[in-house]
C-alpha cells in the first residue's frame, strides 16, 4: 500500500511505517498535480500537514484513496464532509503538537511583555549608538506572575497553555462553552504532581479581566475577536494568536494598537496567509512568526508516529 505524505513526515514515522509493509512516497507535489500524481502512484493514504488542500474535486478524482491523515489539530483544509460520503476515512493528531504550540505562546507573550520583539529589530540598527536611549525605551517591561491570561477556547492547546501560566504564577480564566468545568493535572520533573479546577467563565468576563488573552479556536466563519470585543477589554491588554489566521480581525487589532487598547499582539497566524498584510508585518508592536506552532522536533515526531499508529491500527487489523 502507497503513502504520500505531501507535506512530509517525521523519519521515525516512515521507518515505523515502512517496517509494517507501506511504502512511503515524500515527494511534494504541487496542488493543481496532486490528483495526477495520486493516480500515477496508486496512492491510499494522503497525508498533509496545512499545506495540502484535499478538496471535493480532489477525492473525486482519486478513487484509489482509501484514507486522508492531517498532521496537527485543524481539518479545515480537507473537505471531511465529503470524504466521509465518498468512504474516505479522515484522521488527525490532535494531542501531537498541543505543547509546542503552547510553549510558542509563551515565547510570543515573554517576548511582547519585555519588548523583545521590538529591540530585536532596532538593537542590530542602534544599538551601538544609541544603546542608552534603547535601554530607556524597554525599561517599562511587564512580569507575567500575577497577571490574569484570558484563554479563549480550552481544548488541548488551551489546556496545556493554561499549565504553563499556572507554573509561572498567573491566575487563568478561560472561556468555551463546550468546556464547562476542567481539571488540569501539572506534571514535573521530578515526577510530583498537582491538580487545578478551573470552570468556564464567560467571554465577556474574561475579556475585561484579563491582562493578556490568547486564542485556542478552530476555523470560524466569524471573527473570534472582533472590533466590540477589542472595546471590553483591559487597557494596555496584549493578544496572542497561534490558532487560525481569521480568528482576529486584524483591522481592528491595528486600530486597537494605534490607540494603545492593546499594547502587543503576537501572531503566528494571518487572514491573508500565506501572504500576510504588510501593515501586520511592519507593524512596530506586533511579535510574528510564520504559522510554527507545531513545528519543533518533538512535536514532528510525535505527529510521524501517531500517524504511522493510527495508519498501521486501521490497515493492520
Amino acid at each position: 500500500m502507497t503513502i504520500l505524505a505531501n507535506d512530509g513526515i517525521s523519519s521515525s514515522g516512515i521507518s515505523t511505517l515502512e517496517a509494517n509493509g507501506f511504502k512511503v512516497l515524500t515527494t511534494t507535489v504541487a496542488q493543481e498535480q496532486l490528483a495526477n500524481y495520486i493516480n500515477e502512484q496508486k496512492v491510499s493514504v494522503l497525508l498533509v500537514r496545512s499545506a495540502t488542500k484535499v478538496t471535493k474535486e480532489v477525492i473525486d478524482q482519486c478513487s484509489s484513496l482509501k484514507l486522508i491523515g492531517r498532521g496537527g489539530i485543524g481539518l479545515d483544509n480537507i473537505d471531511v464532509a465529503y470524504a466521509t460520503k465518498k468512504g474516505v476515512k479522515v484522521i488527525n493528531t490532535p494531542e501531537a503538537s498541543s505543547i509546542s504550540v503552547a510553549e510558542l505562546v509563551f515565547a510570543h507573550l515573554l517576548s511582547g511583555s519585555r519588548f523583545l520583539y521590538d529591540a530585536n529589530r532596532n538593537m542590530p540598527l542602534e544599538g551601538d549608538s544609541n544603546f542608552k536611549k534603547l535601554k530607556k525605551g524597554y525599561a517599562k517591561g511587564l512580569e507575567l506572575r500575577g497577571k490574569t491570561l484570558g484563554i479563549i477556547g480550552f481544548g488541548r492547546i488551551g489546556q496545556e497553555t493554561a499549565k504553563i501560566a499556572i507554573g509561572l504564577g498567573m491566575n487563568v480564566l478561560y472561556y468555551d462553552p463546550a468546556v464547562p468545568n476542567s481539571s488540569l493535572e501539572i506534571s514535573f520533573f521530578d515526577n510530583q504532581k498537582i491538580s487545578f479546577s478551573l470552570t468556564n467563565t464567560p467571554k465577556e468576563e474574561v475579556l475585561k479581566a484579563a491582562d493578556f488573552i490568547t486564542l485556542h479556536v478552530p476555523s470560524q466563519k466569524e471573527y473570534t475577536i472582533n472590533k466590540n470585543d477589542f472595546n471590553s477589554m483591559k487597557n494596555g491588554v496584549g493578544i496572542i494568536n497561534t490558532a487560525r489566521g481569521g480568528s482576529v480581525d486584524e483591522v481592528a487589532l491595528v486600530a486597537a494598537l494605534e490607540n494603545k487598547k492593546v499594547s502587543f499582539a503576537g501572531l503566528d497566524v494571518f487572514e491573508s496567509e500565506p501572504t500576510p498584510e504588510i501593515k501586520i508585518l511592519m507593524h512596530p508592536s506586533i511579535s510574528l512568526s510564520p504559522h510554527i506552532g507545531a513545528s519543533t522536533i518533538e512535536a514532528q515526531d510525535k505527529i510521524g508516529m501517531e500517524l504511522a499508529k493510527q495508519i498501521i491500527e486501521i490497515f493492520k487489523a
